[in-house]
């Protein structure tokens, strides 16, 4: 014990006179900053869906992370209803969130009127944003909004040819369309398929409970196959889908691959959980300083077939040798 003191005196006659003064207090770093994001949404909120997911999985890998440095308020509805879409864009204006997400052009029709001064990042697949005049022009949209956008028509003449390989006697086809979108989509789809003689019957759906009579009415009036039409809701609500399709012995085709891996016969279309992720980067620019007029919209150019071979073997149906070797995403 009397080692100990001794050291702890000669440490003390060695320490400079300052060590013994009581340090002052710096000033009180500030917390860090929490950006809030809005999401709006047709379909579910981050995280409820393997899909949404990827758009966490998109801040965390730019260094956001909720709770830390991140917050998203999140408003979404499976229902059709423009109202409640500007309800909730005017919700998120009043948070004065930093940013707002829009997911469908649903939600970007919503949002679009509710503020001015709030960057908008939107994933729209349904929009034309330079002649709905959302944007000036691609390069330099302008204004508040910039993102995402898909209104590459031809894309529904190139299903309607990749469905036509696996069920060559096609000519009565149903449509399933979300009421709440952008017409634009079923346009083309009506225009694609009045070029190949084949006969379309539209079938609104406005909510969930939708879809059981509308693949009710698709096989009763023997249609030959259903297109499903991309939207935020019919993607939650894929696997009803699939499951009522394979019930009435129904072929189908949509936009993303994991409509084939849920089960269904076909997709072509960009893969959504890559355009959720990548929407990040728009979202971090942002976060950062960068005007959204200044920002250019993108779009995908990269487009993936699915095929499902198990639902084929279901249905009785046979896929060509040339469809396989194209074939991106291939379930046995």
């Amino acid at each position: 014990m009397r080692r100990r003191h001794l050291l702890v005196a000669a440490a003390a006659l060695l320490a400079p006179c300052g060590a013994w003064a009581q340090p002052r207090p710096g000033p009180t770093p500030a917390p860090a900053k929490v950006a809030r994001i809005g999401f709006l949404s047709s379909g579910d909120c981050p995280g409820d869906t393997p899909t949404s997911a990827a758009f966490i999985e998109g801040l965390r890998d730019r260094g956001y992370v909720i709770g830390q440095n991140i917050a998203i308020e999140c408003r979404y509805s499976g229902e059709a209803s423009d109202e409640q879409f500007r309800r909730f864009a005017a919700e998120l204006v009043r948070l004065e969130v930093d940013v707002i997400f829009a997911v469908s052009s649903t939600a970007t029709r919503a949002v679009r009127p509710a503020t001015s001064t709030i960057p908008i990042v939107a994933l729209d697949l349904e929009t034309d944003p330079v002649a709905s005049g959302l944007a000036r022009s691609l390069a330099r949209p302008g204004g508040n909004i910039t993102g995402i956008f898909l209104d590459a028509l031809e894309l529904n003449g190139k299903r309607l040819e990749l469905l036509r390989q696996v069920v060559p006697r096609l000519s009565r086809v149903a449509a399933l369309w979300d009421a709440s979108m952008d017409p634009a989509p079923l346009r083309a789809t009506e225009a694609a398929m009045r070029s190949a003689g084949v006969s379309l019957r539209t079938i609104a759906i406005r909510s969930p409970k939708d879809l059981d009579p509308a693949m009710r009415t698709a096989a009763s009036e023997r249609m030959d196959a259903v297109v499903v039409i991309q939207s935020p809701i019919l993607d939650v609500h894929k696997k009803t889908i699939i499951d009522l399709a394979l019930q009435s012995r129904l072929p189908t085709i949509a936009l993303f691959p994991t409509f084939v891996q849920d089960g269904g016969l076909m997709s072509y279309g960009p893969d959504v959980r890559d355009l959720f992720q990548y929407s990040t980067s728009f979202i971090e620019r942002i976060l950062k300083g960068a005007k959204p007029g200044n920002i250019p919209i993108e779009r995908p150019t990269r487009f993936y077939l699915g095929l499902n071979l198990k639902t084929a073997k279901a249905l009785g149906l046979t896929i060509p040798p040339s469809l396989l070797l194209r074939t991106d995403h291939l379930i046995q």
